[in-house]
C-alpha cells in the first residue's frame, strides 16, 4: 500500500490567528497549526498573534508577525533600539528567569532527541550581571551609499546593523569603538567589500580586562597600511590614556572568506597582548586567543570544575585547552594537568601565563587533539576534560577517550546539539551532574558542563 501523502495545511501569504506554544533552540517561537509546525521569529510562549506565512517546507513553515494581539505574560520591553534588527540578543524581550528556563529546556531537549538521554536533573547558574558583562566586542564594517556602518549582522544576512552602543558589552568597549569609527570616517580609510574583495579595513575587535580596566584594540585588515594621519590620531597619547588603551594591533587577513582573523598580527602601538586576571590567576591574552567573554560566570564554571576534580591524584588531560585557563586554574592547587591546543598563539599565551603565576604542574602541547590524545593510552590519566568548539568532538577523539578509560570525563560545551551527540557516543560512562551556566545573558547561546563517571561494571 502506497504511503499517504501529507498535505501541508498552509500556503505562503496565508494569514492566521496563532498562539505561540513554545520556543525552539534558535529562540524563535513555535506553534502547531493543524499538526504542522510553524516557526514565529520574535514570538514568545503565550503570545497571541496575527501572522502571515512567508515560507513552507515539508517539515515546517515560517511566519512573520503582523500584529501582536495579546502579549505573553513573560514578555518585557527590550532596551536595545536595534533589537528587532540585530541578530545577537534574541532574548532581550523575555524575563530573565524565563531565559534560564529556556536554556535548560534546550539542553534537556537536545539530550532527549539527539542523545536519547532522558530523566536527568539539570542545575542552572543564572548570571548576577545580565548587561554590560561581555569583555570582547567584534564589530563588522560596511560601506553603504557612502555611509560607514559598524556593528553586527542582521539575523541570517551579511547586512550590518549600525549601533552606537551595545548593552551587553562593557561600556568602555562601546566608547573605544566609536572613537575608531570616527577616525575611519575622518581619514576616509578604505572599507573592505566582501563581494568585490577590495578595500583595507575588515573588522574591529576590542578586548577589555575588568581587572585592569585596560583595552586591547585589534584592527583586522587585508594586506596593506593605514594612512599615516589615521595612525597618528589613533595612537595619540591623550586619546589612548582617556580610553585606557594598552595596545593596538593589526591582524592581516588576505583570505576571500568570512573567516575573521588572519594568521599574521603586528603591533602598531603599545603592547601586543592584554593582561587579565580571574581570582588570583593572571593571564596573558593575545588578540587571536580564545577566552570566555563573561569573566564573572567563567569563575562559576571554573569553581564547578574545581569541585569535580577535588582529591584527584592522577594526571588531568585538558583537551582543546585554548590559553590554558582551566588547566592553570586547577594547576594553582598543585594538580598535574596536560593541555592540548591546536593554536600556537594560544599555547604561547598558556605557557607565558604558567610562568607568570609560577605554576610548574601544567604542561602544554601544541597540535591537534586527534593527533596527540592517543599518546596518553596506558598512562595515569584520571580525568579528561573535553572543551571543544561548537562542532564538538570528532568520533576519533570520543573513541580514544573511551579507550583511555579515565575515572571521570568533564565535558564543557557551547552547543547542546553536539554535546548530546558526543555524550551518546561515550561508552561505559554515565552522567553524574549537568549544569547550565549562563555565560551569555540575553542571547540564545548556552554553556553546559557535564560530569561523567566510569561505570563500575
Amino acid at each position: 500500500m502506497a504511503k499517504q501523502k501529507y498535505i501541508i495545511p498552509v500556503r505562503p501569504t496565508d494569514k492566521l490567528e496563532l498562539t505561540v506554544e513554545g520556543q525552539g533552540s534558535s529562540g524563535d517561537g513555535i506553534c502547531k497549526y493543524k499538526g504542522y509546525t510553524l516557526f514565529i521569529p520574535g514570538g514568545l510562549p503565550g503570545d497571541q498573534i496575527f501572522a502571515e506565512v512567508t515560507k513552507i517546507t515539508p517539515r515546517f513553515g515560517i511566519t512573520r508577525i503582523i500584529e501582536q494581539r495579546s502579549p505573553s505574560p513573560d514578555r518585557i520591553k527590550a532596551p536595545c533600539p536595534v533589537f528587532t534588527q540585530c541578530g545577537g540578543c534574541k532574548l532581550q524581550d523575555l524575563k530573565y528567569n524565563k531565559q534560564i528556563e529556556f536554556k535548560v529546556s534546550v539542553v534537556r531537549d537536545a539530550l532527549k532527541h539527539i542523545g536519547k538521554i532522558e530523566s536527568l536533573s539539570i542545575e542552572s547558574i543564572p548570571a548576577e550581571k545580565t548587561y554590560n558583562y561581555r569583555n570582547k566586542g567584534s564589530f563588522a564594517v560596511q560601506k553603504q551609499a557612502g555611509f560607514l556602518r559598524m556593528g553586527f549582522f542582521k539575523q541570517g544576512s551579511h547586512d550590518v546593523v549600525s549601533t552606537e552602543s551595545c548593552g551587553i558589552l562593557h561600556g568602555q568597549i562601546n566608547k573605544a569603538k566609536e572613537f575608531v569609527r570616527e577616525l575611519l570616517i575622518r581619514h576616509q580609510v578604505s572599507i573592505y567589500d566582501e563581494k568585490k574583495h577590495l578595500g583595507l579595513f575588515r573588522e574591529l575587535i576590542i578586548r577589555h580586562s575588568p581587572h585592569t580596566n585596560q583595552l586591547l584594540v585589534g584592527l583586522v585588515t587585508t594586506p596593506g597600511d593605514f594612512p599615516e594621519k589615521f595612525l597618528t590620531d589613533l595612537t595619540a597619547k591623550d586619546a589612548c590614556n582617556d580610553l585606557n588603551i594598552c595596545g593596538i594591533v593589526q591582524n592581516i587577513n588576505s583570505q576571500k572568506t568570512n573567516v575573521i582573523l588572519g594568521k599574521k598580527t603586528r603591533v602598531l602601538w603599545g603592547q601586543g597582548e592584554l593582561n587579565e586576571q580571574l581570582g588570583k590567576l593572571k593571564f596573558r591574552l593575545s588578540l587571536t586567543s580564545f577566552f570566555q567573554v563573561n569573566p564573572e560566570q567563567t569563575l562559576q564554571l571554573f569553581k564547578i570544575i574545581e569541585k569535580w576534580t577535588k582529591n584527584t591524584t592522577g594526571r588531568i588531560l585538558d583537551t582543546f585547552c585554548g590559553i590554558g585557563a582551566i588547566s592553570l586554574w586547577l594547576g594553582q592547587s598543585g594538580l598535574r594537568v596536560v593541555g592540548i591546543e591546536e593554536s600556537s598563539q594560544a599555547v604561547e599565551d598558556a605557557r607565558a601565563s604558567a610562568k607568570k603565576n609560577n605554576i610548574d604542574s601544567c604542561f602544554f602541547i601544541q597540535g591537534k587533539v586527534e593527533e596527540h590524545i592517543r599518546k596518553f593510552k596506558g598512562q595515569d590519566i584520571e580525568i579528561i576534560i573535553l572543551d571543544p568548539p561548537r562542532k564538538g568532538c570528532s568520533e576519533k577523539v570520543i573513541q580514544t577517550v573511551s579507550e583511555i578509560r579515565p575515572k571521570k570525563v568533564i565535558y564543557v560545551s557551547c552547543n547542546p546539539s553536539t554535546l548530546a551527540r558526543d555524550l551518546a557516543r561515550l561508552e561505559n560512562y554515565h552522567i553524574k551532574n549537568i549544569v547550565v551556566i549562563d555565560l551569555f545573558p540575553q542571547t540564545k547561546h548556552v554553556e553546559t558542563a557535564v560530569l561523567l563517571t566510569l561505570d563500575s561494571s
